[in-house]
């Protein structure tokens, strides 16, 4: 099954140009999303009156050497590796989460538009890719969803309880799973089950690059932009107008050992 290109078989049932258009039509609404929530809650406006405050207040003149390197460093050990989470759970959870969803989504374009159609071969390793992706999709988001999430396990409400910011997550375990279920029973010919686990793929692509302006899938474009202009801030010495750290030692008490810190 994990050798096998799901979308090749669909493609004797539905055409790959249809398959195609889908793909580019979910780009496209991944990008109205964003931008119609971006002009809507003025999230460009607040990062470019951030960017005009920093270079007022800031005490050093960054060149471009500079700010290449702080944002190389940024983009590889910030975003990269989700380092402003620390060393536990959390940040694996993330981890998996994150480069499982970039796989899943890059081999599901990368099949459709490259090993779907007559006369197109069966690429093995992206077929892999493309369930390792979803595998590891499910892996992080579920470990997230029933254990680390703040409401679940910091604030006892059940995970059970859903609100409109778990919409991406929601949707985005939805996709890995009911596709992982419709390559398992298309590969076994289990035709009714393929038939609805196949449904219900499509529509929940639809609901999490549909509700791209309603969910937290827009912040995916924010943080790293966020976490750039915060390490440059660093630097130049604007410091978002903060006063600079204290020279004395951080004296947090013994009650901090008390007891793993959970409460956000």
């Amino acid at each position: 099954m994990l050798q096998t290109n799901p979308f090749s078989i669909l493609a004797e049932t539905i055409s790959p140009l249809a398959m195609q258009g889908f793909v580019i039509s979910m780009i496209i609404l991944i990008a109205a999303g964003t931008i119609i929530q971006m002009i809507h809650h003025k999230n460009l406006t607040y990062f470019f009156n951030n960017v005009k405050k920093a270079k007022l207040s800031a005490t050093k003149k960054l060149g471009i050497g500079e700010k290449t390197s702080i944002i190389a460093k940024t983009t590889v050990v910030d975003i990269g590796t989700t380092s402003e989470l620390g060393f536990g759970k959390r940040r694996l959870a993330h981890v998996l989460g994150m480069y499982g969803t970039i796989l899943f989504w890059v081999s599901s374009s990368v099949l459709v538009f490259a090993y779907t159609g007559p006369g197109k071969l069966n690429s093995e390793i992206w077929s892999m890719l493309w369930h390792i992706g979803a595998i590891f999709t499910c892996l992080g988001g579920y470990w997230f969803w029933f254990f680390l999430r703040v409401d679940v396990s910091a604030e006892a409400h059940p995970w059970y309880r859903i609100i409109r910011a778990d919409l991406f997550v929601l949707a985005l375990l939805a996709c890995a799973t009911f596709g992982l279920g419709w390559s398992y029973t298309q590969f076994n010919g289990q035709v009714g089950l393929s038939f609805l686990f196949f449904t219900l793929f499509v529509l929940a692509n639809l609901v999490l690059f549909g509700g791209v302006y309603w969910s937290k899938f827009a912040h995916m474009f924010y943080k790293p932009g966020a976490a750039i202009q915060k390490n440059l801030k660093k630097v130049d010495g604007s410091r978002d107008n903060l006063p600079p750290p204290a020279d004395a030692p951080e004296q947090f008490g013994l009650g901090i050992k008390r007891e793993e810190p959970k409460h956000y």
